[in-house]
C-alpha cells in the first residue's frame, strides 16, 4: 500500500507541474532557443565577415564634405577607355595554369565589346535627353531592371535542370530588380514618362536588351556581369553629374512619396539584401527632399557596381545575411549539395562528365 500511495502522489505531482506548464507556454511567448535570430529584424552584428569578397574587393569610400555624401566607385575600366593591360584573374589557381593567357585575351575582348556597346548607347542618350533630365533617367531605368530579370530567368533553367543551384545569386538579382523596379517608380512620379517616345523607346530598348543579356549570360556569366557594370557605371555617373549641377533646386522640391515609403519604410530587408558589400541595417537613409532621393538613387547605382564587379568572380556572390551566425554551420544535414558550372556550354560539359564518371564507379 505504502508503494502504491507513493507512486500515486509522483504521478500527481508531475501531472500538476505537466498541465501548469502546458497553460502557462499556451498564455505566454513560445520559448526560442538563446541563440534564435529573427532574419526579418535587424541587428548589429560585431563582425561582419567578407567570406568571399578577399579575391577582388571592390572599394566605395564615403566622404563627408559640408553635409553632403559623396560616394566614389573604384572602377575596373575606364569609362571612356578601352580596358589596359590590368585584367584581373578569375581564380587564384588559374594564374599560372596554361590557359591563363588565354583568358586574359577573352577577358580583354569581352570587356573591349561592352565599353564599345555602352559607350555607343550613351551617345544616343546624349543626343536624345541632353536637356530632358527625368525622361533620361526613365529610359535609363527601365533599361538598368533588365539585366537582373535575364539572370533569374537563365538561374532558373540551371536550378530546373540540376546544373548550378544557388539561391544567394536569386535573392540578391531579385533584391536588384526590386531596387531599380523603385528608381522607376519615382522617376515615373516626376514626369519622365509623360511623353509616349519615351516610353516607347525604353520598353523596346528593354526587350532587345533582355534577349540579349540572356544570350550572353548562358555563355559567358563574366561578360554579363561586366556588361552590367557599365550600364550601372554610366547610370552612378549620369546621377552624380545632375547632383551637382542641380542640388540647389532639388532641395527645395519635396520627396515623391514612393521614394519616401521606400526608403524609410518598416521592412527593408530587400533593401539591405541587393547591398552585398554592406553588413545588414548599416545603411539607412533620411529622406527630407528631392535632393536626398537622388542622393540615395546615386548611391544604389554604386553598390549596384560593387555587386556586380564581384558577380566576375565565378560563385563569389553571398547575400549580405548569410553572413550572419544563423547556425546554419552547425547544421550539415541541411545543407543542399550544389552542382557547380560557369555558363550553358559548361553546364552541359559538366553534366556529361559527371555522368560518364557516374558510370565508371558503378561499373
Amino acid at each position: 500500500m505504502s508503494t502504491f500511495g507513493l507512486s500515486s502522489a509522483a504521478f500527481a505531482i508531475s501531472a500538476s507541474y505537466f498541465s501548469s506548464s502546458f497553460f502557462r507556454a499556451r498564455n505566454s511567448k513560445t520559448l526560442l532557443p538563446f541563440n534564435f535570430r529573427n532574419p526579418l529584424r535587424c541587428y548589429s552584428p560585431p563582425s561582419f565577415r567578407h567570406l568571399s569578397r578577399k579575391l577582388h574587393p571592390v572599394k566605395a569610400t564615403v566622404l563627408q564634405e559640408n553635409e553632403e555624401e559623396e560616394v566614389v566607385v573604384e572602377k575596373s575600366f575606364p569609362t571612356k577607355s578601352l580596358p589596359g593591360n590590368e585584367i584581373e584573374e578569375v581564380r587564384e589557381s588559374r594564374a599560372n595554369s596554361p590557359s591563363s593567357g588565354l583568358e586574359r585575351w577573352v577577358i580583354k575582348v569581352e570587356q573591349s565589346v561592352n565599353i564599345f556597346l555602352t559607350d555607343s548607347v550613351i551617345k544616343i542618350l546624349d543626343t536624345l535627353y541632353h536637356d530632358r533630365d527625368y525622361a533620361r533617367f526613365f529610359v535609363l531605368e527601365t533599361i538598368a531592371r533588365v539585366p537582373y530579370f535575364a539572370f533569374i530567368s537563365v538561374l532558373h533553367m540551371y536550378e530546373s535542370f540540376g546544373w548550378w543551384r544557388r539561391a544567394d545569386y536569386l535573392k540578391v538579382h531579385f533584391a536588384e530588380s526590386w531596387n531599380e523596379m523603385h528608381h522607376l517608380l519615382i522617376m515615373e512620379e516626376l514626369g519622365g514618362n509623360s511623353w509616349w517616345f519615351d516610353r516607347f523607346l525604353a520598353q523596346h530598348i528593354a526587350i532587345f536588351y533582355y534577349f540579349m543579356t540572356v544570350f550572353i549570360y548562358a555563355l559567358s556569366p563574366r561578360m554579363a556581369y561586366h556588361f552590367s557594370e557599365c550600364v550601372e557605371s554610366h547610370a552612378f555617373e549620369t546621377y552624380d553629374k545632375f547632383i551637382r549641377a542641380q542640388g540647389d533646386e532639388l532641395k527645395k522640391k519635396p520627396a515623391p512619396e514612393v521614394a519616401i515609403k521606400y526608403y524609410t519604410g518598416d521592412d527593408l530587408y530587400l533593401f539591405d539584401e541587393f547591398q552585398t558589400d554592406r553588413a545588414p541595417c548599416s545603411r539607412r537613409p533620411k529622406i527630407e527632399n528631392l535632393y536626398d532621393v537622388f542622393v540615395n538613387i546615386r548611391a544604389d547605382e554604386a553598390e549596384h557596381c560593387k555587386t556586380m564587379k564581384a558577380c566576375q568572380t565565378h560563385g563569389n556572390l553571398r547575400s549580405p545575411h548569410s553572413y550572419q551566425d544563423d547556425g546554419i554551420e552547425d547544421m550539415p544535414g541541411c545543407m543542399i549539395p550544389e552542382a557547380d558550372c560557369e555558363g550553358f556550354v559548361d553546364c552541359i560539359k559538366k553534366s556529361f562528365t559527371s555522368s560518364q564518371v557516374k558510370q565508371n564507379r558503378d561499373v
